[in-house]
């Protein structure tokens, strides 16, 4: 049996969904479904139960709770940058996740859990994996950080295998209920359902209007990292979950335009309350990952954006 947390979520849903693909129907989905809109993303799916978060966690300290589990997902987490609950967002990213952990590591489970690149805040010095390159910038990425620090120091120790995945800007299906938080492909696709126009925030940094960079990784990518470390249980280790490239957000609304066949970008003014907390550049290290092994291809932009969009834009009509 598989524990996939945060499973009626973007990538938690994705992942269960591959899963499925792959014969898999053993699996054990933990959510908290407040946001009921949710259950779209595993409306399709094949799971054997599904507990609710804090009934889940408060099971945990029952000896007799869940025995013969192949391996937790743990993709469950408060994932907006923009709360600033200090004590709300470190109760469900940082102290959950070490309770889990615990809770793996007595059972002899392997562990692979949803890290961010957001802990290296600006970048200014690089995305390798490496604590002076991280300074994060919001309490969601000093959480993500604070369980990456946890994690390294019990590493040495550790009974089973412990995956964290950096993942970099993650696009594709079973993300619409995320709202703001959703990708830019989703928002430009929405925009161009409705105008002709598709709106980048205005130059900041250094950087031109739209000239920002970031790695757009595709959510199939990313399940295919977690899948991958699944079978090589006997990796473990932080890693970042990217392409390895930086691409513009004029680069990506045009590959978004190309599938449409039309519309225009325009730009709008940068928020001021952005500024100082906004990563204007990314591009994952991805050399570790590659020295574990995982040689499979990412999918480039174009690829990745009209897979999407062809999925997308299929279940509106």
């Amino acid at each position: 049996m598989i524990i996939v947390t945060g499973g009626a979520g973007f990538i938690g849903s994705n992942l269960i969904r591959t899963l499925n693909q792959n014969g898999e129907n053993n699996i054990i989905l933990v959510d908290n479904l407040t946001n009921g809109h949710k259950m779209h993303n595993i409306a399709d799916l094949n799971i054997a139960d599904y507990l609710d978060k804090n009934e889940f966690i408060e099971r945990l300290d029952n000896p007799n709770f869940l025995t013969h589990i192949q391996a937790v997902f743990h993709q469950g987490a408060c994932s907006a940058t923009t709360e600033w609950d200090g004590h709300y967002v470190m109760a469900n990213n940082y102290e959950y996740s070490k309770r889990l952990l615990t809770w793996c590591q007595t059972k002899h489970v392997p562990f692979i859990y949803a890290s961010s690149a957001s802990v290296y805040g600006t970048g200014n010095n690089g995305f390798r994996i490496e604590r002076h390159c991280e300074k994060p910038m919001n309490m969601y990425a000093y959480s993500k950080f604070q369980f990456d620090q946890y994690v390294r120091r019990i590493l040495p120790q550790a009974t089973s295998q412990i995956v964290g995945l950096r993942y970099f800007n993650v696009y594709g299906s079973r993300e619409q209920h995320k709202g703001s938080m959703s990708s830019t492909v989703y928002h430009f696709n929405q925009q161009l359902h409705t105008s002709d126009e598709v709106k980048l925030f205005a130059g900041c940094d250094g950087y031109a209007d739209g000239e920002q960079q970031r790695d757009f990784v595709y959510v199939n990518d990313v399940v295919a990292v977690n899948l991958w470390f699944l079978v090589n249980s006997h990796r473990s280790g932080i890693y970042n979950v990217g392409t390895g490239k930086a691409e513009t957000f004029n680069t990506m609304a045009r590959a978004v335009m190309n599938w449409h066949k039309r519309g225009h970008i325009s730009y709008v003014p940068f928020p001021e309350h952005l500024h100082g907390a906004y990563q204007s550049f990314t591009k994952a290290d991805i050399s570790p990952l590659r020295s574990a092994g995982y040689e499979r291809e990412f999918m480039t932009m174009e690829q990745g954006v009209t897979d999407y969009l062809n999925q997308l834009n299929q279940a509106k009509t």
